[in-house]
């Protein structure tokens, strides 16, 4: 079960401040570019955590993402 898709409008939400990613990543709004499949989910119990979402950030860099880190972007 994907939450999102390729060309979806995705915010970059790292609430967690000592996250090492959270005062260059969080608050920023992207489009997802590519679904990756990996083994994740059997590790961890969660079928969510076997997708890794590549997002093009509007900076033009691509980072990649668990679901965890991603909420629908509002609508402009």
């Amino acid at each position: 079960m994907r939450r999102f898709e390729r060309g979806d409008r995705v915010r970059i939400d790292i609430p967690d401040e000592t996250d090492p990613d959270h005062d260059r990543l969080h608050g920023l709004q992207g489009t997802v570019v590519e679904v990756i499949q990996d083994d994740a989910g059997h590790e961890t119990g969660d079928p969510r955590d076997s997708h890794i979402f590549s997002v093009e950030t509007e900076d033009g860099d691509v980072v990649d993402l668990r679901w965890r880190d991603l909420r629908p972007a509002p609508d402009q």
